[in-house]
């Protein structure tokens, strides 16, 4: 049965989540019902990584299967795909756009053949009502050189059941951490993270901690306790939601 693939990006304000979940407004319910009114017909969604309420994504993908032959029904396939997206996105709200559906083979799995997915995580220090939807407000004193050190520190591990919200049902905590750095850009300080895989919370707790240490609240051999002690009871996370932009997910051969 042909697979496609379906990339998104989306401002998670409204949502309730990724997945879709009963009684609640998500990505994934508002996608599968444009996808049905477009077509008329039912398509059940798979995920590439499933953001919390709130989070953002410039990139996410899903996947289906279809018995129906979706994109070849004219001559000039290109033009005709690109018509449905139209169609799709005149459908969707304004906060989520459909930017690419493309058939891959029959076996691949935007989630588990993902090899990486990056998340950064925006903080403004001045007042500003234009970045209060997509950035955290952070107006405290912030050592600059103790979040670089934290954030090598978190390079150290490769289980990080301390930055994973309680009643996490997974098999288990290892991720393996490919970059982690602060870098101030623009108006902002942005804290760019890369891994093959994250758990519930994981970005959140991670800064919010990082940040609890730059204030002086914790020391960083503190920080370095946290990061290997693995239990959540010392971890903050409180740094909320809508800073938190999923920014690229990769696969080997898209």
């Amino acid at each position: 049965m042909p697979r496609y693939f379906i990339e998104v990006a989306y401002k998670g304000t409204r949502y309730s989540g990724f997945q879709v979940q009963n009684n609640a407004i998500t990505i994934q319910s508002e996608v599968e019902g444009a996808l049905a009114i477009k077509f008329g017909q039912t398509f059940q969604l798979t995920g590439a990584s499933r953001t919390d309420a709130g989070v953002h994504a410039l990139q996410n993908f899903f996947h289906f299967d279809t018995q129906a032959d979706l994109f070849y029904q004219q001559y000039n396939k290109e033009k005709y795909t690109q018509q449905v997206l139209y169609s799709l996105n005149s459908i969707l709200p304004g906060d989520i756009v459909i930017t690419e559906i493309f058939e891959v083979r029959e076996d691949q799995h935007c989630r588990f053949d993902a090899v990486s997915r990056e998340y950064k995580y925006y903080i403004y220090r001045k007042k500003n009502p234009f970045y209060k939807d997509t950035a955290y407000f952070y107006p405290y004193t912030i050592n600059f050189q103790i979040l670089q050190e934290a954030a090598s520190i978190i390079l150290t591990t490769k289980d990080f059941t301390s930055f994973a919200k309680k009643n996490t049902q997974v098999n288990n905590f290892i991720c393996t951490i490919n970059k982690s750095e602060w870098v101030q850009e623009n108006n902002f300080l942005i804290y760019n993270v890369v891994a093959n895989r994250f758990l519930r919370g994981m970005v959140k707790g991670l800064v919010g901690t990082m940040l609890k240490t730059a204030s002086g609240k914790i020391s960083l051999e503190e920080f370095a306790e946290i990061v290997k002690r693995n239990n959540n009871n010392n971890t903050d996370f409180s740094a909320p939601s809508h800073g938190l932009f999923l920014v690229e997910v990769k696969y080997p051969t898209i």
